[in-house]
């Protein structure tokens, strides 16, 4: 981690805290979703909802359902059965948006594997993603008519590398950051396209103790600073007990709990399941 990416201030951490006392409008709900893979159900009848300003976690073991899940909601995979509605549209399930769609509606995320643009610099990639909502056409590319757009977005690229501290490697190519590094470029991708609902798929992978303990510091002031609802999948206990208002748990597609991380830290059925077994 970046120690660009600082600790949440104390109106940073208040903020948070009324999101999770007061809580907001639904943003993502997830109905009866169920994902099959031949005679395998990956997903199995999965209820949820995600509420403005929340982080919710979703945890269970490797194998569990997790990113299934996270693949119906961005449109990577078509749900067996059951909807995703965000926002109050149903995006998948009767009807079903593409992972662009669901992009310009609002959702952006991020990768187990980092799935960086590997032949473009730390800069272009967050330029790049930024085009998802470029306004102008052909016509004003060829003429020369889009300068003040081309400007506006490159200002903002750059600003989005500050936020996570690599301004100082915006031209090194990205596959050559630190791991790292690497994932905070992912996240400042995910940014660009002007998310209301972010998606972090296991974004403490391969990350040390003390790496783990800035990102969530990070995660929460990114939240706050862009007004974001957070969605996470995450193996670090720490990290999820640390930042998380609520916690779903998924085992072999199904959901066995639910609750605060006081309340899911307590659960029989979790501790059986998934926290009484070492990370090892």
């Amino acid at each position: 981690m970046n120690p660009e990416a600082q600790a949440p201030s104390e109106p940073e951490r208040k903020a948070h805290a009324e999101d999770t006392v007061t809580g907001g409008k639904e943003v993502l709900r997830l109905d009866h979703l169920t994902m099959r893979f031949g005679g395998v159900v990956a997903v199995d009848e999965l209820s949820m909802h995600i509420d403005e300003g929340e982080i919710v976690a979703l945890i269970g073991p490797n194998g569990a359902g997790k990113t299934t899940a996270f693949n119906c909601v961005t449109g990577v995979y078509q749900p067996t059965s059951g909807t995703v509605v965000f926002h109050g549209e149903e995006i998948a399930g009767k009807v079903q948006y593409t992972p662009d769609k669901i992009t310009v509606r609002g959702i952006a995320r991020t990768f187990q594997n980092i799935r960086l643009f590997s032949g473009m610099t730390v800069f272009d990639n967050v330029l790049t993603a930024m085009h998802l909502r470029r306004k102008s056409n052909l016509f004003t590319q060829m003429f020369h008519m889009n300068a003040a757009e081309e400007k506006a977005m490159r200002e903002k690229a750059w600003s989005l590398l500050q936020t996570v501290g690599l301004t100082d490697v915006a031209e090194e190519m990205a596959t050559s950051l630190p791991y790292g590094r690497q994932r905070l470029l992912e996240i400042a991708r995910a940014l660009a396209t002007e998310p209301t609902l972010l998606l972090l798929d296991e974004p403490a992978a391969g990350m040390n103790p003390q790496e783990t303990e800035e990102l969530g510091r990070f995660i929460v002031r990114i939240k706050n600073e862009f007004k974001l609802t957070v969605f996470m999948i995450e193996h670090h206990m720490n990290l999820v007990m640390d930042i998380s208002d609520r916690i779903y748990v998924l085992d072999f597609g199904r959901q066995i709990a639910t609750g605060t991380p006081e309340e899911v830290q307590k659960n029989p059925d979790v501790i059986a399941a998934y926290l009484g077994v070492d990370e090892e």
